[in-house]
C-alpha cells in the first residue's frame, strides 16, 4: 500500500515492511499467512493514532482511533487482551490469528466488520469517557462481538449466507457469555432481555422466518434479528439444555473439525451430538430449519387434600407447529426450593408435583431461558415472594413489574418496590424508581427520601438520571438546586435529566442554559437541549437541528437527530429550512432501506401535514401560501416514504 507518508495503514496479518519513497510517499506492505474468506480482506488509509496494548501471547494489540479520540482509546477497547484469554479458554483454541487490531472510521455502511485480524468498528464505539459513563456496556458488547467472530465467522466460516447464523448467532451469543464472564449474571441477563424484545418487535414488524434460510430477496436481508438476537437465544437454550461441559465441548470440536474451512448448520449439529451422545435433530429441525416461537400460558391448580400441585402449560401460539422445550420447574416450600426437570412435547400438558406444606412460589422455567411468550396466571403474594426468594435477573425484574402494577394500592407490593431501589443491579433500580407514581401519597411518603438518595449518590449514572427524571415529575422548586448540581454531572445522562426538570419548572431559564451547554454537549444532554429548543420553538434555532442531524455519527444517533429535527421542522415557517431538512431526512431514510424506519418517519410527519393545513386555513396571505406548500411537500416526502416501504 502506497501513502503519503503523514498516514497509517491497516491490513490483515503482520506489517513486514515499511519502505520511504523519493516522492514522499511511502510503501507498507501487509502480509497475510493464513487462509480465510474474501470478504473479511480490508486495508484502511488515515491519519490515525495507534495505541498498542499489552501483548497477547506475544502477539500484537492494538487500537487505530482518530487524534482527538486516542486518549479513549484503552477505556474503551482496553478489556481486548481479557476478552482474548477468555475466550480462547472456554473455546480450548487460543487466538488463532497472528495479531488483532481495532480501527475506528466514519460513514461505515455498518455497525462493524471482523475482517480478519483487523476489526473495523463504525462511529458508535468513538466515545469520550463522559459519554462511556452513560455506554451501558454499548461498546463492550460490539468489541466482544466483532473478536468472537475471529473464531465464529473468520477461523471457521459459514459455507453460505443461508448458514449465516454459525457466523452471527455466535457472535451475538458472545455478548453473553462476556457480560456473564466480566461484570455478572444480572447484566447479561438484561442483555439477553433486551435482544428478545428486540427479536420479537422485529417479528411483529417483518414477521418471522427460518434461522437457516435458502430463499432471501437480498443477502442483507439475512442480516437481521433472527440471524443475531434470535440465534443467540436459541444458542443459550442449547447451553442450557445440554450443559455448559458439553456446551463448549462441542464448540471445541467444531472448530478444531472446520478450522480454515467453510461450514453449514449442520457441521454444528454433528459436533453435538458427538460430544452429547443424543440425537440433536429435534433442536436443528425445530428451531434452525423452522421459525416461529412458543406462546405459553400457565395455570395452577393446588389440592390441600391431596397435597399437589398441578401446574398446566398450554402452547397457544397460531398454527399447528408444537414445540418440545426441556426446562425447570422450581418449587418454593418450607424455605427450601425443589427443582424438577420435565419436557413439554403437546400443545396441552399437565405436571403434578407433591408438597408438604402448600408452595409460596411455583416458578416455571426456573432458569429463564425459554425463546417464548408467556402468560402466567397467578397472584401478587407470589411475585412478593419471588423478588425475595428468585435469584435471577428475570426473576427480579417480573416481580418488580407485578409490583409497580399494584404499588399505589397494596402494602405488601410497595414495600417491594422500595426494596428494588436498592437493587444489587443497576438496571432494575432504575426501572423501580422509573415506575414510582409519587403523585400518590403513600408511594412518595415511603419513596421520596430514597428517590433524593439515588439522585444524589447512586454509583450508576443510569439510576441517578432516572431519579432526576422522577423528582421532576414533582414540579416542586425545593429541588432546584439538587437539578443544579446534576447539571454538572460528569454523566451527560443525568445532567440531561437535570435539564429536563429545569425545562418543566422555569423554561426560559432552561433556554438560556442550553444555551450555554450545547458547545459541549453529547447523547442525552444534547437530546434534552432538542427537547428544550423545541420548546421554545425559536426560528433561528433550526441551525442546530440541521447541524446535529448532518454531523450524527452511526446509523441510531443519526436516527434519534432526524426524529428531533422532525420534531422542529413542524413549527418552521422558512420554506428553504423546511425543505432541506425533509430532503435530509428522505435522503436518509432511503440509505437504511428499512421499513420500519420509514414508518417512524411517517408518523411524525403526519402531525406536521395536520398542523401546517391548519395554519393555512387560519392565515392569509404569504403565510397561508407558505403553509400550504409546506403541508403539501410533507404529504409528497409521506407518498415517497410509503412507496419505497411497500416495494420492500
Amino acid at each position: 500500500m502506497t501513502v503519503q507518508k503523514k498516514y497509517v495503514t491497516l491490513s490483515n496479518g503482520k506489517l513486514v515492511s515499511q519502505k520511504p519513497n523519493a516522492d514522499g510517499t511511502r510503501t507498507d506492505t501487509w502480509k497475510m499467512d493464513q487462509p480465510h474468506a474474501p470478504y473479511l480482506f480490508m486495508m484502511a488509509v488515515g491519519d490515525f493514532v495507534i495505541t498498542k496494548d499489552t501483548p497477547w501471547k506475544g502477539k500484537e494489540v492494538s487500537y487505530y482511533r482518530e487524534k482527538a479520540y486516542a486518549p479513549y482509546a484503552k477505556a474503551i477497547f482496553g478489556h481486548t487482551p481479557e476478552m482474548m484469554t477468555f475466550y480462547s479458554k472456554i473455546l480450548g483454541i487460543d487466538y488463532p490469528w497472528v495479531k488483532y487490531s481495532q480501527i475506528v472510521v466514519r460513514d461505515y455502511v455498518s455497525g462493524a466488520m471482523e475482517n480478519t485480524t483487523a476489526t473495523l468498528h463504525g462511529e458508535m464505539v468513538q466515545k469520550t469517557d463522559r459519554e462511556l459513563l452513560d455506554d451501558n456496556h454499548l461498546a463492550e458488547s460490539v468489541i466482544a462481538h466483532e473478536l468472537f467472530h475471529q473464531w465464529f465467522g473468520d477461523y471457521a466460516t459459514c459455507e453460505s449466507w443461508s448458514n449465516l447464523t454459525v457466523n452471527e448467532s455466535f457472535a451475538d451469543y458472545s455478548e453473553y457469555l462476556w457480560l456473564e464472564h466480566k461484570f455478572g449474571k444480572d447484566a447479561a441477563d438484561a442483555h439477553h432481555l433486551e435482544s428478545l424484545q428486540n427479536y420479537f418487535s422485529f417479528v411483529g414488524y417483518a414477521g418471522d422466518r427460518d434461522l437457516v434460510r435458502f430463499h432471501y430477496r437480498d443477502k442483507e436481508d439475512m442480516f437481521d434479528a433472527v440471524s443475531y438476537q434470535k440465534g443467540g437465544r436459541i444458542l443459550n437454550m442449547l447451553r442450557n439444555y445440554v450443559g455448559d461441559d458439553a456446551f463448549f465441548k462441542s464448540l471445541n470440536l467444531y472448530l478444531k473439525n472446520n478450522a480454515y474451512k467453510a461450514t453449514e448448520s449442520h457441521h454444528l449439529r454433528l459436533a453435538f451430538e458427538e460430544v452429547t451422545g443424543q440425537d440433536m435433530n429435534w433442536f436443528w429441525n425445530q428451531w434452525y430449519f423452522g421459525q416461529g416461537y412458543p406462546e405459553l400460558d400457565f395455570n395452577y391448580e393446588y389440592n390441600e387434600a391431596a397435597k399437589t400441585v398441578k401446574v398446566t402449560i398450554k402452547q397457544i401460539q397460531k398454527g399447528d407447529k408444537i414445540f418440545t422445550l426441556p426446562f425447570a420447574i422450581d418449587v418454593y416450600e418450607g424455605g427450601k426450593k425443589t427443582r424438577h426437570k420435565v419436557t413439554v412435547k403437546d400443545k396441552e400438558e399437565a405436571f403434578t408435583f407433591a408438597y408438604s406444606s402448600k408452595p409460596d412460589f411455583v416458578n416455571v422455567d426456573g432458569d429463564k431461558i425459554l425463546l417464548a411468550k408467556k402468560t402466567d396466571h397467578r397472584d401478587i403474594n407470589t411475585y412478593i415472594f419471588q423478588y425475595k426468594n428468585a435469584p435471577n435477573f428475570l426473576d427480579r425484574r417480573e416481580a418488580i413489574e407485578a409490583t409497580l402494577r399494584q404499588h399505589t394500592t397494596n402494602a405488601a407490593a410497595r414495600e417491594i418496590v422500595i426494596a428494588a431501589l436498592k437493587d444489587k443491579y443497576e438496571g432494575l433500580r432504575a426501572m423501580a424508581v422509573s415506575g414510582l407514581k409519587l403523585d400518590n401519597a403513600d408511594v412518595k411518603a415511603a419513596a421520596l427520601d430514597n428517590v433524593i438518595a439515588l439522585a444524589k449518590n447512586d454509583p450508576a449514572s443510569v439510576v441517578r438520571a432516572a431519579a432526576v427524571a422522577q423528582l421532576a415529575k414533582l414540579k416542586d422548586q425545593q429541588y432546584a438546586p439538587l437539578f443544579e448540581a446534576a447539571l454538572k454531572d460528569k454523566s451527560y445522562a443525568v445532567a440531561g435529566a437535570a435539564l429536563a426538570a429545569f425545562n418543566t419548572l422555569n423554561p426560559e431559564n432552561a433556554y438560556a442554559t442550553a444555551k450555554k451547554l450545547e458547545p459541549e454537549a453529547k447523547g442525552a444532554l444534547m437530546s434534552s437541549i432538542a427537547a428544550v429548543y423545541t420548546k421554545k420553538a425559536d426560528p433561528a434555532d433550526i441551525a442546530f437541528f440541521a447541524k446535529q442531524f448532518e454531523t450524527a455519527g452511526g446509523q441510531n444517533a443519526k436516527f434519534n437527530a432526524a426524529l428531533q429535527y422532525l420534531a422542529m421542522l413542524s413549527k418552521v415557517d422558512d420554506n428553504a429550512a423546511f425543505t432541506k431538512g425533509l430532503d435530509g431526512i428522505k435522503s436518509f431514510a432511503d440509505q437504511l432501506n428499512n421499513g420500519m424506519a420509514n414508518n417512524y418517519f411517517i408518523n411524525m410527519m403526519q402531525p406536521i401535514v395536520k398542523k401546517k393545513q391548519e395554519q393555512a386555513a387560519s392565515a392569509s396571505g404569504a403565510a397561508a401560501e407558505t403553509a400550504k406548500q409546506q403541508a403539501a411537500y410533507t404529504e409528497k416526502v409521506i407518498a415517497e416514504l410509503r412507496a419505497a416501504k411497500t416495494e420492500e
